[in-house]
């Protein structure tokens, strides 16, 4: 079964800058070491995931091994965490994990705190961020889906209210900050009437 079986080896994706991935099976150790620029969506990982990323984007539907993000500093991963144990498999020094809150969630201000997840002082995202992060999440998944006819992608999408609570958002606590200063300097540039 592809969903259970590794079927790329170690370190796929070292090094990538741009594209996208996607691989019905699991990966080995050092999956998107160094990523700056990729997306990619794998059903499992080995150890060292996600080790000295920079940017992109990684979706991993299932188990991964140990030393998750460890030197993580950019770009954004997604775990499903059925078990509830990623926490001890993410290396944290230099991330966080958060939450991914479902719509009807979000509308009914129902913000559950699960065990993994450390408070975030300053978090600046709004009801409307972490309902384009569901939704951005369930377009690569779909993604997944089409291009390599998942079974595990397929049953996700059709219970999506009940996995999304699931998964774990990886942020390079830098990196957040980063995104942040850039936005406040983009607010703070005067607006120029065209045509006025």
């Amino acid at each position: 079964m592809p969903e259970e079986s590794i079927i790329v080896g170690n370190t796929v994706m070292y090094g990538a800058i741009e594209g996208e991935c996607y691989f019905r099976g699991i990966a080995g150790e050092r999956f998107a070491v160094r990523n700056s620029g990729a997306v990619a969506v794998v059903e499992g990982a080995g150890d060292h995931c996600c080790e000295y990323m920079t940017g992109g984007i990684v979706v991993v539907l299932g188990k991964t091994g140990r030393n998750f993000a460890a030197g993580m500093s950019g770009g954004i991963a997604y775990v499903l965490d059925e078990a509830g144990d990623f926490d001890k498999l993410c290396n944290m020094a230099m991330v966080e994990l958060e939450p991914l809150l479902s719509e009807e969630m979000i509308n009914e201000d129902t913000y559950p705190t699960p065990a993994i997840s450390r408070p975030m002082a300053g978090s600046t995202c709004s009801r409307t961020c972490s309902i384009a992060i569901s939704s951005g999440l369930h377009v690569l998944i779909t993604r997944h889906a089409k291009a390599t006819g998942s079974r595990r992608a397929a049953e996700i999408l059709a219970n999506w209210k009940e996995w999304l609570p699931k998964f774990r958002k990886v942020m390079p606590v830098e990196y957040r900050r980063a995104l942040k200063e850039m936005k406040a300097n983009a607010d703070a540039e005067p607006k120029i009437a065209i045509g006025a």
